[in-house]
This record gives structure tokens, C-alpha cells and sequence, in this order.
């Protein structure tokens, strides 16, 4: 039933109202649903586009005690702790982040009855195969099977839906009005409410508040959808942040990447197996400093900090079939003056940097499945793993830039996902799951596939509570 309310459409009443449309929110959603609630889902994005950054990942790490048909041996939470101890240099709510990791026990069981079906890990430079299960058919197939179940058990969809404002009594929610693809605007009502809408990695205005300039010449991974605009309401009602604004999971993309959307075919996962240079020719970090899983997410915000936001990989042939390649070809000489060239670097500085690294270089046991003894010694900055001279043509390049997948900064929770307000207040009927809390486990840093360990464990806290509070 309708009603016209300040001159805007009022749609009917729902007992969980959510706010997004990926992981996060469809783990919320199933939840509820399936403790009797009515729940309704605004996404943002057009029905084509729906799932938000999880249409593009490939796997989540999760804690279990045994090997199964997809993961090669156990990953215990002691492990996943230690990791994500060392990702994060301790940067973390460690109450939160261990209720986080002890939760992801649950999560192959709790998916496969959702639908999702999971594969063998891939291989190259990933070294995943016992902590991250893959999602058969990737993200896309993750998102369809999630909406499906979701649909079936009666939880109503609504695309091309924007947000635009929120009602808040003291923290308490009433309604959210909305804006539709053909301009109108509606409200809708609800007895709680879940926002997993992501981050504000696809705001440029807002990145430019931190990063100045160079934000323009950062790539957006995912969805152009994520502009912040629900965390921005919430902060604005009085809720706490949680996360630096400039932290943020970035990786090396190709340069030749589109502005968003781009997705996992456009990074490059070569540069534990070659050097990184910046414009000016010069190496500015530790290529092989841990597993390429432990690192991959830190590269990009070090190319923002180079000239121009832009860097290149030079590997050689030894490299190639080792990793997964980029949907678009390297440039490839005979030469490293022929790569500088079509690289636009000095020719004779790139030769002088490859010469330098080379003469450097310690033989040893190459492997990429263990932090192997191959290294360099005396040269700033070092590489302390993977490292082989560059010396058999023919030589690849790649050129870098810094491809954010998602921002930071949130919103502060509890373990039941409670939002809570600036004074430490928990909020009565404010829930959040996924990147729109996930600084408060992530205060620096990143673990492959944690994003989504973090949207589902908080995803399902979130449905489960705000189900509980409607009922009340």
C-alpha cells in the first residue's frame, strides 16, 4: 500500500530495510528473511550492474581445522590472527578482529547452503590453496546464486534505487528516501536497518579531500556506484568513523585499465617476479618483501605516492607462466632499452637501474610456494625474495597505476554490527556489514580475500540482529 508523504510516494513498511546490494547485503537479506522478517534490498545500481565489488572477487579466506576437497590443509584462527597481525602491524580492533576470524569457521557450510559452489584455488604467484576457498564462476556466480535464493524466499529487489537521505531520531531509524532511475523520489519505512553500501572509492571529489590531485589518476576497480553517499548521511547523523580516510585496499593495475569497472583482469600479479620502477627509472620498494597475497594490496597506494601516480614492471621471459596475465599484452623488446622506449623512460637510466639490481642479486633456490633464499644484497631497497637476475629476452613491460577497490573509512560497530554513535552510544536499530565498517578490522593493510570474510561473518550478525530488533 501507498501514501503520499511531503510530497514524496511512501512505499509500504518492512521489517529490515537494506542498504546495497553485495555480499554483504545478501548475506544480511538471506539472514533476515529466514528468521521471518519482510526485507527489502535498495541497490543503487542498475540490475545489470548489482553486487557492488563482489561481482568481482574471486575468493574468501575463511578459518577451518581440516582440508576438504578445496582447501589443501587446515587454516587455523591462530594463523589467520597472525597474519592479519602482520598485514596490519597490529592496526585493528584485536577484539573485533578475532570474533571476526573465529566467525569465518562457518562460512563454507553456511554458503554452500545458499547455493555457492567453490573450486580448486588458482595457481602462479597466488599461493592460496589452504586458506581462500574461489568461487566457482567467480564473483558473478557468487552474486546470481545469493539473489536467487534470496528472491525465492521472498526478499524484494529494488534497482536503480539511490539513497538520498535517511531518517534518524537520536540514532534511532525511521525511514530512507530514495531516489528512482526516472527522477522521482519515494520513501520507504522499516523497523530496522542494515547499510552495507560500500565505501566512497568511487567519489573522486571525495579522494581528492585526502589525496589531493592525485586522486585523478587513480583507477576505480569496482563499481562506480560506491560514492559513499550512505556513509556520508550516517556521519552526518552523528555516528562514529572508524579508519583513516587515505587507507584503502589499491592495488597495480594496468595503466590501460578503464576508469571503473575494470575488475581482477586488469591487475598485475608480476611484480614479486621482476623490479618496479617509477618515471624517473628508479626502484622505490622491496619487491619480494612476503607472498604476493600479503602484499598485492599495498602497491597501489605506493604508486600514489610516485611522480605522476605512475610506475612500470620489467620482468623477463624466466617470468612468464608463473602468474595470471593481464587482459592486455605487455610491451615486449629485445632490449631494456627497447622496453624504456616504448615504456617512455630513459633509456640509459632503465639499463643503468636493470644493471644495478642485477649485479645485486644472490643465487639461490627459486620457489614461489615458500619465502625462498633468493635475494638481493647491498642495494636500497633490497628484494628479499623471488629475486633473479633480469638478464633472458625477451623482456615484458607493464605500466602501473593505483587501482582502488574500496576506502577505509566507516562507520564503528560492535560484535552484533551495531552502529555506534559518536558519544559510544550503540544505536537501537542501526546495523552495518562489509567495506562500510570493515576499517574496524582493517586499520592498515590487507589480506587477500578478507573483504569478503568480513562482509559475510558481519552480513549475517547484521540480518540476524536487525530481525531480532524488528521483531521487538
Amino acid at each position: 500500500m501507498t501514501a503520499k508523504k511531503n510530497g514524496k510516494v511512501q512505499q509500504g513498511h518492512y521489517d529490515v530495510v537494506i542498504l546495497g546490494g553485495g555480499n554483504a547485503a545478501l548475506c544480511a537479506a538471506i539472514t533476515a528473511a529466514r528468521l521471518g522478517s519482510s526485507v527489502i534490498i535498495l541497490e543503487a545500481a542498475p540490475k545489470d550492474w548489482r553486487g557492488g565489488n563482489s561481482r568481482h572477487t574471486r575468493n574468501l579466506r575463511l578459518a577451518h581445522d581440516e582440508s576438504n576437497e578445496v582447501l589443501t590443509a587446515p587454516y587455523t584462527v591462530e594463523e589467520f590472527y597472525s597474519d592479519l597481525m602482520r598485514v596490519t602491524d597490529g592496526e585493528t580492533d584485536e577484539d573485533l578482529a578475532r570474533f571476526t576470524l573465529e566467525q569465518s569457521s562457518e562460512l563454507w557450510d553456511w554458503l554452500l547452503e545458499q547455493g555457492v559452489r567453490f573450486q580448486p584455488s588458482l595457481g602462479g604467484t597466488l599461493q592460496l590453496s589452504h586458506t581462500n576457498a574461489f568461487f566457482l564462476g567467480g564473483g558473478k556466480a557468487l552474486m546470481n546464486a545469493m539473489y536467487r535464493t534470496a528472491e525465492a524466499m521472498g526478499v524484494e529487489v529494488r534497482y536503480d534505487t539511490e539513497v538520498v537521505d535517511l531518517g534518524f531520531d537520536d540514532g534511532h531509524f525511521t525511514q530512507a528516501t530514495v531516489r528512482l532511475a526516472d527522477g522521482s523520489q519515494e520513501i520507504i519505512a522499516g523497523q530496522s536497518l542494515v547499510a552495507a553500501a560500500g565505501g566512497f572509492e568511487a567519489n573522486i571529489e571525495w579522494l581528492r579531500e585526502y589525496w589531493g590531485d592525485a586522486a585523478d589518476n587513480f583507477i576505480v576497480r569496482g563499481t562506480p556506484y560506491n560514492r559513499g553517499g550512505v556513509l556520508r548521511l550516517m556521519l552526518d547523523n552523528g555516528m562514529m568513523a572508524v579508519g583513516d580516510p587515505k587507507q584503502c585496499h589499491a592495488v597495480a593495475l594496468d595503466a590501460r585499465a578503464p576508469k571503473f569497472d575494470g575488475g581482477i583482469v586488469t591487475r598485475l600479479d608480476c611484480v614479486s617476479l621482476g623490479i618496479v620502477v617509477n618515471a624517473d627509472g628508479d626502484r622505490f620498494y622491496d619487491e619480494g618483501e612476503d607472498f604476493w597475497p600479503k602484499r598485492y594490496a599495498i602497491w597501489g597506494r605506493l604508486i600514489a605516492h610516485q611522480p605522476d601516480q605512475i610506475a612500470h614492471v620489467i620482468i623477463d621471459e624466466k617470468a612468464q607462466g608463473l602468474f595470471m596475465p593481464s587482459v592486455f599484452k605487455p610491451v615486449t623488446s629485445d632490449t631494456i632499452a627497447g622496453i624504456a622506449t616504448q615504456l617512455d623512460l630513459d633509456p640509459a637510466k632503465l639499463e643503468d637501474t636493470v644493471a644495478t639490481y642485477n649485479a645485486a642479486v644472490v643465487p639461490g633456490t627459486f620457489d614461489t610456494q615458500r619465502l625462498d633464499d633468493c635475494r638481493t644484497e647491498q642495494l636500497d631497497p633490497p628484494k628479499t625474495h623471488w629475486a633473479r637476475r633480469i638478464d633472458t629476452p625477451p623482456f615484458y613491460g607493464y605500466s602501473l597505476r593505483p587501482g582502488i577497490t574500496f576506502t577505509y573509512l566507516g562507520v564503528r560497530v560492535n560484535r552484533n554490527a551495531q552502529v555506534l554513535m559518536a558519544d559510544g552510544r550503540p544505536t537501537s536499530n542501526v546495523f552495518a556489514a562489509g567495506e562500510i565498517m570493515a576499517g574496524n578490522v582493517l586499520g592498515k593493510g590487507y589480506l587477500a580475500g578478507i573483504g569478503m570474510t568480513i562482509g559475510a561473518v558481519f552480513g549475517r550478525i547484521a540480518g540476524r540482529e536487525a530481525a531480532r530488533r524488528a521483531r521487538n
